[in-house]
C-alpha cells in the first residue's frame, strides 16, 4: 500500500493510534493530514495536525519526548493509522506514560502481565518503600545483598535445568528474571535499555564475546 491509498475524512484527516513497541500499550490517540503523514514518514518521528490550534507538530518539539518510528499500518478500509513507536518519554502531557490511564472498567482478572509492569512496580518499591514488602528490603540491603541473591538464583536455574525439571526450571527462571529486574532498578537500567541492546544485535546463532578495551 502506498500514502496516497489513505483515506481522509471531510477535514483531510485521519484518526492516528499510537502504540509501544515493546509493549503494545496503547499510548494516544492523534490526527495526521497527508503532510503530517508525509513529514512522518520521511523524519521517522511522529508529526500529528493538531485540530485545535489547526497546525502541524511534531510529538516532543517542546517536551523532549520524541516518538521514533518503528512502522506505520493502514487498516482495511484505509481511513485509520497504527503507529508502533519507541518512546524517549511519557506520551501524555500530563506526564502519564499513556495517556489512556482513566480507568472505566478492567476485568482484574485478565491484566495483562509484562516486563516492564513488573519493573515499574518492582521501581515503586525503590522510590516508596513498603514495609513487609521483599522488594524494599533488598532495596534496603543495597547491591551487594542484590547481586548475592542473583548469584544464588542462578545456580539454583542450573541445578533445576541440569535435573531435567521443567517446572522447576520455569520456578527458578522466574525468580531470577525477578531478581535482575531488582538488579537492574538498583542499577539505574530500565527494560528499555536491555530490549534496545538485544534489538542492535540482530543475531542469535553466532556467539559474540564482549571484550574490555584496553
Amino acid at each position: 500500500m502506498t500514502i496516497d491509498a489513505v483515506k481522509y475524512d471531510a477535514n483531510g484527516l485521519v484518526p492516528a493510534v499510537v502504540q509501544d513497541f515493546y509493549t503494545g500499550e496503547v499510548l494516544m490517540l492523534a490526527y495526521m493530514n497527508s503532510e503530517s503523514l508525509a513529514i512522518t514518514l520521511e523524519e521517522k518521528r511522529t508529526c500529528f495536525y493538531s485540530r485545535s490550534r489547526q497546525e502541524l507538530w511534531r510529538k516532543g518539539e517542546t517536551s523532549g519526548n520524541v516518538q521514533h518510528v518503528v512502522s506505520v499500518r493502514v487498516d482495511c478500509d484505509g481511513d485509520a493509522l497504527v503507529v508502533q513507536v519507541i518512546k524517549d518519554g511519557p506520551a501524555c502531557h500530563t506526564g502519564a506514560e499513556s495517556c489512556f490511564f482513566q480507568n472505566l472498567y478492567e476485568d482484574e482478572s485478565r491484566q495483562k502481565f509484562t516486563l516492564q509492569a513488573l519493573y515499574d512496580l518492582i521501581m515503586g518499591r525503590k522510590t516508596d518503600a513498603q514495609e513487609g514488602s521483599y522488594t524494599s528490603y533488598l532495596f534496603a540491603k543495597g547491591r551487594e545483598k542484590i547481586l548475592k541473591k542473583v548469584g544464588e538464583e542462578s545456580t539454583e536455574v542450573v541445578v533445576a535445568a541440569m535435573k531435567n525439571d521443567k517446572q522447576e526450571t520455569i520456578f527458578e527462571v522466574s525468580d531470577l528474571c525477578y531478581h535482575v529486574l531488582v538488579l537492574m532498578a538498583e542499577c539505574g537500567i530500565s527494560v528499555k535499555d536491555v530490549m534496545d541492546e538485544l534489538a542492535s544485535r540482530h543475531v542469535v546463532d553466532k556467539k559474540v564475546k564482549q571484550e574490555t578495551m584496553q
